[in-house]
């Protein structure tokens, strides 16, 4: 009986004790469905992933200051508020509103699109990981920008992962995909393991962006070396071809 007793009071004690993990691993990421329960998850230093469960709009700028992953889960954020000292509703009229902002800080931004604003994204002395699909399309002045604001003085930097890709239906040749103010150097785009350095002022638009990617995948063979070798066996090639056709014709 007093074994049994033990054994309970001992199970007892480790549920106990197993609460808190419980509660942290939960809390490790959130679903959210409008600004506020946004910008709440952003304030929560415990929620590592944040996930769109609807299309959201929202009616300011969104803050990332921390470590983060947003996943879209395929949503979109939408901004819907006004710009400019007019208070216009028309995103062609500068305010400096982007629909994200990613401020010295890390994060992974996968599978959203972000439209409305100015831009879709600024990357402000931050590293950005894209991961899935970005949908940048129908903002005022271009996709993506990478910058340094006040204050700042780390490079923004963007990784595009293997299973990224992003999309601009909007693109223009005044309303780029990616871009670097005149205000900032060492912005850096990151691409299967290359680095790509750009210069203040710098604008690529994605054709530009896929065709650095396609550089990745199929780099030329314009090397001297390699190209001496490829004659090379093409010489040894032929010369068997040519000299088998000789000792068979004796």
């Amino acid at each position: 009986m007093k074994k049994n007793f033990s054994k309970f009071l001992l199970l007892i004690i480790l549920t106990i004790a197993l609460i808190p993990t419980l509660d942290v691993d939960a809390t490790t990421s959130k679903t959210v469905n409008n600004q506020a329960e946004l910008k709440e998850a952003l304030n929560n230093s415990s929620i590592s992933t944040i996930i769109l469960g609807s299309d959201i709009e929202t009616t300011e700028k969104i803050n990332i200051t921390r470590e983060v992953t947003i996943d879209g889960a395929n949503h979109t954020i939408k901004y819907v508020g006004t710009f400019g000292s007019s208070s216009s509703s028309s995103n062609t009229v500068w305010g400096g509103i982007y629909v994200l902002q990613v401020y010295k800080t890390n994060a992974t931004i996968k599978n959203i699109k972000l439209t409305g604003g100015n831009a879709g994204l600024l990357i402000n002395g931050s590293t950005v990981t894209f991961e899935g699909i970005i949908d940048v399309s129908g903002n005022g002045f271009g996709g993506i920008e990478l910058g340094k604001g006040s204050g700042v003085d780390t490079a923004p930097i963007l990784i595009l992962g293997n299973n990224s890709e992003i999309i601009n239906t909007t693109e223009t040749a005044d309303k780029p995909t990616l871009w670097v103010p005149n205000d900032t150097t060492g912005a850096v785009l990151e691409i299967g393991n290359t680095r790509f350095d750009l210069a203040r002022g710098e604008e690529l638009s994605l054709n530009e962006i896929n065709e650095l990617e396609e550089s990745i995948e199929n780099p030329e063979t314009n090397d001297p070396l390699i190209l001496n070798l490829i004659f090379l066996s093409v010489f040894v090639i032929l010369s068997t071809y040519a000299f088998n056709k000789i000792l068979n014709k004796q």
